[in-house]
C-alpha cells in the first residue's frame, strides 16, 4: 500500500507570512524612529562633526552575512547609534561649515515622509497625474519667486522639472544642445563640437563633456583672474571661440556658474550670453549654490541676463531647507531636451492619450528616469510650510552671520580674506607675510626670511591649520584652491547655525592658529 506523505497538519510547519506594510507596525516603528531622528537633531552639536572612523571600521563590526531570520526594529536602532553614527560626518551639526550645505528642515523631512510612503513611481501622467502636476506647479512657483522671464515657466513656452543633482542638469542641458547642434552641422561633426567653462566651473562640466562624447582636446576652462573676480571673462570667452573657429571647432555648450564651488564666484550671465549667441551656443546658468539667495531682492541682479539663456538650475537641497536630493532645471525651449532625450511614444489613438501624451511632452516628464520619485512634495511642503518671506530671511541670517565671521577675521591681523566674501562663503588664510615673519607662532624670524616668496610652504601651513581644525571635531571647514593659493573656506549655511557658534568656530581658529 502506498504511503500517504502528505502533512496532516500542514499550518504547524507552513512558513511564516511577513507583513511588511502592517498599519499598527507601521506605527509603533514610525514613532520610535521620529523620536530617535528628534534626539540625534537635538544632539548632534555635541558629535565630533567630522568622523574619526578609519577605513573600513564598519566590517569589522557588522556581520559577515545578512541575517537569516529577522531583527527587531529595538536591535537596528541600536547598531545605528552603536557603529553607524561614529562613522557620520555630521552634515546638520550647526558646527559644520564645509563644502556647500545640505540644508533640511521638518517640511522637507515630511515631504520625504509622504514621498516615500506613498511610494509612487510618476514616470508619466497616467502613472501617478498628481506628481506630474504638482511638478509643474512648484516648478513655476518658485520660478516666480526668482522672477525667471515667463519663457522658462510652463505658463510660457518654457517649463521645469526636478532632477537628483546638477550633475544630472548639466548632462541633461548638455546633450540636448549637443543634439541641437548636430541636426545643424552633421553627426559626423560631434569630434567638432567645444564646450566652455572658465578654471572656476565645477567639474560636473567636464564630466558631462566625456560622457556625451566631446573629445577631451575640446573642453575649454578659460584662466580667470584677480582683476576680474576671478569671474568668466566675455572678452577671454570670444577670443577662445573665435581661435577655436579659425581651427575648423565648433562651438557648442557654455556653462556660466552663479556662486562657485570654491569662492562663490559670479560670472556675468547677459554679457556672457551676448557673446554665445552670436555663435548659436547653448548657455546653461548653474546656480546650484547661490541660486536659492536670488529669491532675495537684493540678491536678484546675480542672475541678470538669464532671460538671454537658454537654461538655468539650481539645488533647492543645498540652501533651501529641501532635503536631499532636489535639483531644479528650467529650460527655455523644452522641446529641445524632450527631442533629445525622449523616446517616441505610441501613436495616440484616441482624444484622451493624445491629451495626456500633449501633457507628458509639455512637462518634459520622462527625459532621464524611468523610475521617478514625487520629489515635488518635499518642495511643495516648504514652500507651503515656511512662505516666501521666512525663506528669505532663513538666507539673510546666514549672509549676516559669514559678515559677522568676516568682521572677526579682519580683527585678527594674523590672517587675510583672500577673496571678498560672496553670499554665505568666506574664504580665509594666514596671512603670507605672518608666516614670512614666524609671527603665526609667537616666535621670530622662525623661517628666516625663507618663505619670502614660497608659496608651497605659505600653502602647507595654511593646510596644517584646517587639518587641525578638522580633527579637533569642534568644527569642520573645507579648502578652495585660488591662484594657486590654498585657502581655508567657512560656508555658513547650516539649518541649525546660529551667531553664538560662529563666533566660537572663529575662537578655535584662532587657538589652533597659534600651534601652526
Amino acid at each position: 500500500m502506498e504511503m500517504n506523505t502528505m502533512n496532516p497538519n500542514p499550518q504547524r510547519d507552513a512558513p511564516r507570512i511577513i507583513k511588511p506594510l502592517d498599519p499598527e507596525e507601521f506605527k509603533r516603528q514610525g514613532y520610535m524612529m521620529i523620536d530617535f531622528l528628534a534626539d540625534y537633531i537635538g544632539n548632534v552639536g555635541n558629535y565630533p562633526v567630522l568622523s574619526k572612523a578609519e577605513p573600513g571600521y564598519l566590517r569589522k563590526r557588522l556581520p559577515a552575512s545578512a541575517p537569516c531570520g529577522p531583527d527587531p526594529i529595538e536591535s537596528i536602532l541600536k547598531d545605528v547609534q552603536e557603529h553607524i553614527i561614529p562613522g557620520l560626518t555630521h552634515w546638520l551639526s550647526p558646527n559644520y561649515y564645509g563644502y556647500f550645505p545640505s540644508s533640511g528642515s521638518i517640511a522637507g523631512f515630511m515631504g520625504e515622509m509622504l514621498s516615500t510612503g506613498f511610494n509612487v513611481v510618476g514616470f508619466n501622467w497616467v502613472s501617478s497625474p498628481s506628481a506630474t502636476e504638482l511638478e509643474t506647479i512648484v516648478m513655476d512657483w518658485l520660478g516666480q519667486m526668482l522672477k525667471l522671464p515667463k519663457t522658462f515657466l510652463f505658463s510660457g513656452d518654457g517649463g521645469g522639472v526636478l532632477l537628483g543633482t546638477t550633475c544630472e542638469a548639466i548632462l541633461c542641458t548638455f546633450v540636448a544642445a549637443r543634439e541641437k547642434k548636430l541636426s545643424q552641422v552633421g553627426k559626423e561633426n560631434i569630434g567638432k563640437l567645444v564646450v566652455y567653462g572658465s578654471d572656476q566651473t565645477h567639474s560636473a562640466l567636464q564630466k558631462a563633456a566625456q560622457i556625451a562624447g566631446i573629445h577631451p582636446a575640446n573642453f575649454r576652462a578659460n584662466k580667470t583672474e584677480r582683476s576680474n573676480s576671478f569671474a568668466l571673462s566675455p572678452d577671454s570667452l570670444l577670443s577662445t571661440i573665435l581661435l577655436d573657429m579659425e581651427n575648423g571647432l565648433i562651438p557648442c555648450f557654455l556653462c556660466a556658474t552663479v556662486g562657485t564651488t570654491a569662492i562663490a564666484t559670479i560670472d556675468p550671465i547677459g554679457p556672457l550670453c551676448n557673446v554665445a549667441k552670436d555663435y548659436g551656443i547653448w548657455v546653461h546658468v548653474d546656480a546650484a549654490y547661490a541660486g536659492s539667495a536670488c529669491i532675495c531682492p537684493e540678491f536678484r541682479y546675480c542672475i541678470d541676463g538669464v532671460q538671454e539663456a537658454n537654461s538655468f538650475s539650481l539645488n533647492a537641497h543645498k540652501w533651501f531647507l529641501t532635503n536631499l536630493t532636489c535639483c531644479c532645471l528650467w529650460v527655455k525651449d523644452h522641446t529641445a531636451l524632450t527631442k533629445a532625450l525622449t523616446l517616441p511614444m505610441c501613436e495616440a489613438r484616441d482624444d484622451m492619450l493624445l491629451h495626456i501624451f500633449k501633457y507628458e511632452f509639455n512637462g518634459f516628464w520622462t527625459i532621464w528616469s524611468r523610475s521617478w520619485k514625487f520629489n515635488a512634495l518635499r518642495l511643495w511642503l516648504v514652500l507651503r510650510s515656511y512662505g516666501v518671506e521666512n525663506l528669505r530671511n532663513f538666507l539673510r541670517n546666514h549672509v549676516q552671520m559669514a559678515k559677522t565671521f568676516e568682521g572677526l577675521v579682519r580683527l585678527d591681523k594674523r590672517f587675510e580674506i583672500v577673496v571678498p566674501p560672496k553670499f554665505s562663503l568666506v574664504c580665509l588664510r594666514i596671512a603670507p607675510s605672518v608666516i614670512v615673519n614666524g609671527l603665526s607662532n609667537g616666535t621670530e624670524a622662525c623661517y628666516n626670511g625663507k618663505l619670502m616668496n614660497d608659496e608651497y610652504r605659505v600653502n602647507e601651513v595654511n593646510s596644517k591649520l584646517l587639518d587641525l581644525i578638522n580633527s579637533s571635531g569642534s568644527a569642520f571647514m573645507t579648502h578652495g584652491e585660488v591662484e594657486g593659493a590654498f585657502v581655508i573656506r567657512c560656508a555658513i549655511d547650516a539649518t541649525l547655525t546660529e551667531e553664538h557658534h560662529v563666533i566660537m568656530a572663529w575662537k578655535m581658529v584662532q587657538e589652533h592658529a597659534i600651534l601652526c
